[in-house]
């Protein structure tokens, strides 16, 4: 898919709500500028169907960030002509508040068209931020060959899943996602951190690490400071070296 001389188009979209998308912007765009045959175009939403239509690499970061059709049918395109899909924590994720009076503060309403389809689960709830074991599900792969499990402190995903999905590490999880109406758990079964969903010939990877939150993100919450900054997985060596490990592989698709 590469353009002539080798170049290769990337597109990051990299935004929505409660995150600090500027730490996660930076942190992808860094990792992108050690290739010097990518060019990036950065957007914070998907209606961007011309540079999705052109793009070789897609990589997105965002939180409650709908497509539209226009956008649905591109993202459907890229995949269908071999593009390589890294996509980072929420993107699977539409959250709506319930009304006043719920047992519930958020659903996770089935909105986002063909995506969840695309990529390979939809976001359920999480529970409570706190250290999980993220353990290596298929330690041949070259995406996680050499990492050991690690803790990580970051949203525990549980998701819907469409399945087939190819596992490369895993979490474990039984209770309740608390303030959310779906997400609990009663059976000790594997949660996908990190999977491939192949669509032949594109690939999805789906890393669902790397929650971080700024100081003046929850606003809209009510919270005009939360009083501190969360960078969760960000500073955790193994997350970083997988993450890398992903990048390389959306541009080369190889590692």
């Amino acid at each position: 898919m590469a353009g002539p001389a080798g170049r290769l188009d990337a597109v990051v979209i990299c935004g929505g709500q409660w995150h600090d998308f500027d730490h996660a912007r930076l942190q992808i765009l860094g990792l992108l500028g050690e290739y010097e045959t990518v060019r990036t175009r950065v957007f914070e939403d998907y209606e961007c169907v011309s540079a999705l239509d052109a793009a070789d690499l897609l990589i997105t970061y965002t939180c409650n960030r709908i497509p539209d059709d226009a956008a649905q049918d591109a993202l459907t395109r890229f995949l269908a002509r071999g593009g390589r899909w890294l996509a980072l924590h929420a993107t699977n994720s539409a959250i709506e508040p319930t009304p006043p009076g719920s047992a519930s503060r958020y659903v996770t309403p089935r909105s986002m068209g063909v995506l969840p389809a695309l990529v390979g689960s939809q976001f359920l709830g999480h529970p409570p931020i706190a250290p999980y074991r993220v353990e290596i599900s298929d330690r041949d792969h070259p995406l996680v060959a050499g990492v050991d499990d690690f803790d990580a402190v970051d949203e525990l995903y549980v998701s819907e899943l469409f399945e087939p999905i190819e596992v490369l590490a895993h979490t474990h999880f039984v209770g309740e996602s608390t303030g959310f109406d779906e997400g609990h758990t009663s059976t000790d079964e594997p949660r996908p951190v990190l999977y491939l969903k192949h669509h032949d010939p594109g690939t999805v990877c789906y890393f669902t690490l790397g929650h971080c939150r700024g100081r003046f993100d929850v606003q809209d919450l009510g919270i005009d400071d939360l009083g501190r900054v969360d960078r969760g997985s960000w500073d955790i060596p193994e997350f970083r070296t997988i993450l890398e490990r992903c990048v390389a592989w959306a541009v080369r698709g190889t590692v």
